[in-house]
This record gives structure tokens, C-alpha cells and sequence, in this order.
């Protein structure tokens, strides 16, 4: 059995729609598991209150589809996600109306108004051994995990994996930033919640996929494509493929390889359909350099102060483009380490108190702050 699949969907016509999702999900069984009166909750990408052609969130028209082929088995379907602000009615109404998420009304489902939170003990997890999540996500007997594939400033990649981070209150996100400051233990915290959770299906909307400055501010780029399996982890080293990345950068993907949760390489999986077919050498992406894969080569402390050089140098920081910041102290209010403040009306960071969270460039309205790679990680990555 096939452990991905990818097809061609080349716009977001319904009856394209429709037609992909049956095809990517066959492979798996399809929606035959789906019993009538099961509660299914459908957990997209809403980042944030930004209309469907940024390429920001998981299409409407995705959605509705989805929510069309599970209504007529009997579900009842719940869309849903905690966006990186206040957890409650009046930013949640916002935002499905921007992203459109309205059709999903339209097609039979309905739109997550559960905003209550609670907390988890799970010691079986590889970092968060607790950790606090959006409540609604209790009341279903499946979850669908529906993400955008995306360049991410933190890691490197938005997809499978990291959509569940979504489950996590939007205004307590920087806190986990905070907490797990090292990429790979925040990497470990997002495979624990993806443990706990266990979507039944995980499917990526790749049609519009982002690139550059994403996962908010980046361009639309068009790829095509609709991917879908039961394994994140796998999921997202095609993904990593399609855009031309090296996974072992991802450290969602160097986590999971570290678990043993994944192959060498993508071409490896099993997978439905050709994703060569789908590949874009030149897609733009966020690389923040082989730090994360730095070895020692000498014994004792003068390998460890090596690592530490070697590190420093490599690690890509959030700076700050001028010319595009408006002072609106967004970043400032979001930074989890309080290394920014508004002075002149333009943002200051602090990089003594940086710890590369890259809250402050996802979260820019306007896109001023930007992933800056030293030129050491540049030229190694070449």
C-alpha cells in the first residue's frame, strides 16, 4: 500500500476539487471508514485573518469539498484551527470570514465556536510532556489534518507535521516558543502533539503552494498538486522534495529521523502518483543552514566550543527591512523573549535576548521582518 499520495489539481474549481480529494484519499481506503453521525474535525491552517489568494491558509474551496463528501456519508463535520492571536469569537468569526471558510458552512459543516481550553499529561511524549490545547478537538471521533504547504522561517517548511501546532491556544504559541527555544526540541514538542492527536488522514493543499517569506508574508507560487497520507512525517519529506529542500534542515524532519520515524530518503516511500511530476527547482525556500546537523570532529571541550562557533555562525536571525516597517508593535507584543521594542517608530531586536523563535516575521502584517542567513550558511548550503 501506497504510504503517500500526490495528484494533479491545478485550480480550485469545485468539480477539480472533488475529483482530487477522491483520488489522493483512494489509495487509503477513502472516506469508506466514515460512519453516519461520526463527528470528524477537519483542523486547517488559519493562521490568520488573510484572504484565500495569499496562499496563507488551506483553500475554502478545499475545505468545502472535504466537508461536501463527509456530510454525504453522515459526518458531522467541524472546521476549525487557533490562529496566532486571542482564542475567541470575535478574532475566530474575523478570520473564517477573510479566508472564506463561510463555504464550509455552505457545503454542510460547521465552524469551530468551542473556545474552550484544557490541559494534557502525556508521558509518552519525546519533549511536551504536558502542554495545553484547544478543547474542541476533544469532541470528535476522528481529526483531519488539512495544512498549506508553505516555506516557514523557523522550520524551514509549513505542512503535515507542523499544522497540529495549531491545536496550541493561539496566545500561549509564543510561550512554547519560549519554552522550547532550541529548534529541535520545539521540532519534538509538534511530533508529540501529532502523536497525541493522531489525525486519521493528514492532506496537504499544495495548488497554491507559498514560497520566500512565508508562512504569512511569502508569494503564491503554483504547483499543481494535492498530497494526502497517514504519516506526517513522510508526508513532509515529499513535500520537502517538491520544493527542493534537503530534509535533514527541517527540523520537524531531523527530529523524526532522530525518533526513527522516518527513511533516509523520500525516495524511499511508497507513493500514488509521480511527484517528480510536481517538483520546482527554482521554488524559493527558507534555509537556516546545517547547524542543526554540525558534528563535533575534536574530543572534549574543544569540540564543544567548536560546535558552539560553528553554531553561532550558522544560525539564520529575523532583520528588519526599514523601509517596510510601519511601527505598528505587533512583533514587539508577540516576541516571546521581549527582544523587540518600538523606537522612531521602527522595530529594534535585541539579538542578546534573540532566541530565533521567528514569531516577529510571522506575524508581520507587512512583511518587513525577513530570514536573514549569515553568509557562511550560504555559501555551505550552495
Amino acid at each position: 500500500m501506497p504510504e503517500v499520495s500526490i495528484v494533479r489539481c491545478e485550480d480550485y474549481l469545485r468539480e477539480h476539487c472533488l475529483k482530487a480529494l477522491e483520488e489522493a484519499l483512494a489509495p487509503f481506503g477513502g472516506l469508506d471508514w466514515v460512519q453516519p453521525g461520526m463527528k470528524i474535525a477537519i483542523k486547517a491552517n488559519l493562521v490568520s485573518a488573510m484572504k484565500p489568494e495569499t496562499a496563507a491558509t488551506t483553500h475554502p474551496a478545499l475545505l468545502a469539498a472535504l466537508t461536501r463528501q463527509l456530510v454525504e456519508r453522515g459526518a458531522l463535520v467541524t472546521v476549525g484551527d487557533s490562529p496566532g492571536n486571542l482564542f475567541n469569537a470575535a478574532v475566530l468569526n474575523r478570520v473564517y470570514t477573510v479566508t472564506g471558510l463561510r463555504a464550509v458552512e455552505e457545503a454542510g459543516g460547521k465552524l469551530n465556536h468551542n473556545f474552550e481550553q484544557k490541559s494534557a499529561v502525556y508521558p509518552e511524549a519525546h519533549v511536551a510532556k504536558t502542554f495545553n490545547y484547544t478543547a474542541w478537538l476533544d469532541d470528535a471521533d476522528a481529526i483531519i489534518s488539512f495544512c498549506k504547504l508553505k516555506s516557514h522561517g523557523m522550520m524551514c517548511l509549513s505542512a503535515a507535521t507542523k499544522n497540529l501546532f495549531g491545536a496550541v491556544p493561539g496566545v500561549t504559541k509564543p510561550e512554547y516558543h519560549f519554552r522550547f527555544p532550541d529548534p529541535l526540541d520545539f521540532a519534538g514538542m509538534i511530533i508529540d502533539l501529532n502523536d497525541y492527536f493522531k489525525p486519521h488522514y493528514y492532506i496537504v493543499d499544495a495548488v497554491i503552494a507559498m514560497e520566500g517569506n512565508g508562512p504569512t508574508a511569502g508569494t503564491p507560487r503554483q504547483m499543481g498538486a494535492l498530497l494526502a497520507g497517514t504519516n506526517c512525517h513522510k508526508l513532509d519529506m515529499i513535500c520537502a522534495k517538491l520544493i527542493g529542500l534537503d530534509p535533514m534542515v527541517v527540523p520537524t524532519l531531523r527530529a523524526a529521523a532522530n525518533y526513527g520515524l522516518v527513511p533516509e530518503s523520500a525516495e524511499e516511500i511508497e507513493t500514488y502518483g509521480n511527484p517528480d511530476a510536481f517538483v520546482i527547482p527554482d521554488f524559493e525556500r527558507i534555509e537556516r543552514g546545517r547547524g542543526l546537523q554540525f558534528e563535533t570532529v575534536l574530543p572534549g571541550k574543544a569540540g564543544v566550543l567548536l560546535g558552539k562557533i560553528a553554531k553561532k555562525a550558522l544560525r539564520s536571525s529575523p532583520k528588519l527591512k526599514k523601509s517596510e516597517c510601519v511601527g505598528c508593535g505587533l512583533c514587539a507584543n508577540m516576541c516571546p523573549a521581549k527582544a523587540i521594542a518600538i523606537r522612531e517608530k521602527k522595530a529594534n531586536i535585541d539579538y542578546q535576548k534573540c532566541i530565533r523563535c521567528f514569531c516577529c516575521q510571522e506575524f508581520c502584517p507587512k512583511g518587513a521582518m525577513k530570514v536573514h542567513r549569515p553568509l557562511p550558511a550560504r555559501i555551505i548550503n550552495r
